[in-house]
């Protein structure tokens, strides 16, 4: 059991950094507000942390 909980922190810990390093600090702000919103069961808090990282994931528009 304890090699699947390092398992998962190591996943985790290696995709937040990821998300930071491709897309700075509204990236991890994105990241905690979704994680959060999931884990307290609060639609608002998850919607607006998946809203972030849309947007940052979409990018500019090209015209």
């Amino acid at each position: 059991m304890p090699v699947i909980a390092i398992l998962g922190a190591a996943f985790v810990f290696g995709f937040e950094q990821l998300v930071e390093w491709q897309y700075g600090p509204l990236g991890i702000v994105g990241m905690l507000l979704l994680s959060v919103g999931v884990k307290a069961k609060d639609p608002t808090c998850s919607s607006l942390g998946a809203v972030v990282l849309a947007v940052l994931v979409a990018g500019p528009a090209l015209n």
